[in-house]
């Protein structure tokens, strides 16, 4: 499965080490940018990103920002994307057991790299349960049903 990951600048330091550190651990890894810490929108990578993960290109993915707030609300704009902001491995683990989160998103200036390589581990190890939990991601999409939803 191939991991991509995106960056604006204020992520970009902690993009390069989680980068290096996953592809140590034998992950493939796509790297969708940014390439420096010269100012960038976030929302730029981030619906690159998303839209990488709607068409296949990835099966899970990793932004950062500066606090991860900006990249998971644009990252949730994407149908069929499920952004979850982590900050320790519990947040990680419970976003893809139970929200069956396809995307990682994380701060560069809240997390330092060893809790940002163990929130990665246990988001990238942890498998979706299913059961009673499949039934609420199903009602996380919104159509228009003109029934209220």
């Amino acid at each position: 499965m191939t991991i991509l990951i995106a960056s604006d600048h204020a992520g970009f330091e902690l993009k390069g080490i989680l980068r290096t550190y996953l592809e140590g651990e034998g992950h493939e890894v796509r790297d969708l940018g940014v390439d420096s810490e010269t100012s960038v929108d976030y929302p730029d990578f981030a619906h690159r990103l998303a839209a990488g993960i709607g068409s296949g290109e990835g099966g899970l993915g990793i932004l950062i920002c500066g606090t991860g707030i900006g990249m998971s609300m644009t990252a949730n704009r994407h149908p069929g994307v499920r952004a979850a902001l982590c900050h320790d491995a519990y947040t990680a683990e419970m976003a893809r057991r139970h929200n069956d989160a396809n995307v990682l998103c994380m701060g560069g200036r809240v997390l330092g790299a060893g809790v940002a390589e163990q929130v990665a581990d246990v988001f990238l190890g942890t498998a979706f349960e299913g059961g009673r939990h499949q039934r609420r991601v199903c009602k996380i999409e919104i159509e228009a049903k003109g029934d209220g939803r």
